[in-house]
């Protein structure tokens, strides 16, 4: 199994954006990948929420990594993450 690293730019987005690397991990360790711009691929997985972000109440946070497969380590470019 390869280990998965985010990427500076996606480290600086966990609090903003409201996810974190073990949610992303599972997503894509778990979820089906497909292509994404740039040569890049993505994957999506739906998470339990059931609370309030930016005040307002949601039953389920999708996080959605985008992400590149090296030889020996999956990076992470950036998450996407939306409140459902």
């Amino acid at each position: 199994m390869k280990p998965i690293r985010l990427s500076a730019h996606a480290r600086e987005y966990i609090d903003r954006r409201g996810f974190t690397q073990a949610e992303v991990e599972d997503a894509i360790r778990s979820s089906a990948w497909k292509p994404a711009a740039q040569g890049r691929l993505e994957c999506a997985k739906d998470f339990r929420f059931g609370r309030e972000w930016n005040g307002v109440s949601y039953a389920t946070k999708r996080v959605r990594p985008i992400f590149v497969e090296y030889e020996n380590e999956i990076v992470v470019v950036t998450v996407y993450t939306y409140y459902l």
